[in-house]
């Protein structure tokens, strides 16, 4: 196994078992993180994110298949399984893309289907408005708030 791939097996691991500093620590101290809930977050931002989300993360299951890296780039499946706060079930299948540099993450780019987690993590709402753009707005900023609290 490429080491680029042990370090991504090694942050979703630590992921489920909700094990923030062992994730962050996969990171560069510059890391860029981007994901439709979030948006681009930077550095100790990203960090911070993985922390407030493993805090508030309780029966979080992470499952992982087709990773694959080399010395600049890497990608895997992943499917997070877990109770949103409305108490609704979602199952989150996320496409992950990866950048590194000195044996760190550098990069890190989570692409999902926004209609889909609205649908299941927000019922009804966010089945008719989860694919329009201000709906899409209103959760980045309400994730932002969470994360910018989260901080202080």
């Amino acid at each position: 196994m490429h080491p680029n791939e042990e370090l991504i097996a090694r942050f979703y691991d630590a992921f489920n078992r909700l094990e923030a500093e062992e994730m962050v620590a996969c990171y560069a101290p510059d890391v860029t993180f981007e994901d439709p809930a979030f948006g681009e977050l930077h550095g100790e931002e990203a960090r911070s994110m993985w922390r407030m989300l493993t805090d508030n993360s309780q029966g979080i299951e992470i499952e992982t298949r087709d990773l694959v890296a080399d010395d600049t780039h890497g990608s895997v499946r992943w499917t997070a399984r877990y109770t949103f706060s409305t108490g609704r079930p979602v199952v989150n299948e996320v496409d992950a893309s990866f950048t590194f540099e000195n044996g760190l993450i550098k990069t890190h780019v989570d692409h999902f289907d926004m209609w889909k987690w609205s649908s299941q993590a927000l019922g009804p709402s966010g089945t008719v408005l989860g694919w329009l753009p201000f709906f899409r707005r209103k959760v980045r900023r309400g994730a932002r708030e969470r994360l910018d609290k989260h901080m202080s």
